[in-house]
């Protein structure tokens, strides 16, 4: 019995707690394929429209073709516009709305494993694990919940360990710690 628990033991990995606060408050919303953009063209209704972004990143227009939105903020893909406008137009000026957010791949949260419904999230300012695993419907019943851990791909695939387990089944709010875009929930299945 001995021999099976430091076995065990010498298989688990420990990481370090996921820090509290992992927001960035200079995070701003970048284009991703999918979503969708409203094109508001000022005295030029005909060329005011809303477009899909396409999953190579791009967006077409009335006069515009194939333009870049891929990981652009809306104010900069409303300058782009209104430089590609201005061989036709004098002076455009140009509003860009984002609608039904999408967001690019590698700020998506990934959640896999034992999630009641695995999938991918898009990330939101402040997001939480909490808010996380609401979204998911929670963990199955064979989660090792306490045993999961966030792969935060913008600190070079780090990992951080979380007690989703406490979170949820027991309401302990210190173990709420604050999602980062791209990060990775992993939640393994628990041995007993």
């Amino acid at each position: 019995m001995l021999l099976a628990g430091a076995l065990l033991s010498a298989c688990a990995t420990s990481y370090p707690p996921a820090p509290v606060a992992a927001a960035d408050s200079e995070y701003n919303y970048v284009i991703g394929p999918g979503d969708n953009v409203n094109i508001v063209v000022w005295r030029n209704a005909e060329l005011s429209l809303s477009v899909p972004v396409r999953p190579d990143g791009k967006i077409t227009t009335p006069l515009v073709e194939d333009l870049p939105a891929l990981g652009k903020d809306s104010s900069t893909l409303a300058r782009d516009i209104e430089k590609a406008l201005s061989k036709y137009i004098r002076d455009p000026v140009v509003t860009v709305i984002v609608t039904g957010f999408v967001g690019p791949y590698s700020e998506q949260i990934r959640v896999v494993g034992e999630a009641a419904n695995p999938q991918v999230l898009q990330y939101k300012q402040k997001m939480t694990l909490l808010d996380v695993m609401i979204a998911v419907g929670g963990i199955t019943d064979f989660a090792d919940g306490n045993g999961a851990t966030i792969l935060r791909t913008t600190e070079g695939n780090k990992q951080y360990s979380v007690r989703i387990r406490d979170l949820i089944k027991r309401g302990d709010v210190s173990a709420n710690v604050e999602m980062r875009p791209g990060d990775v929930l992993i939640i393994p299945q628990s041995w007993f």
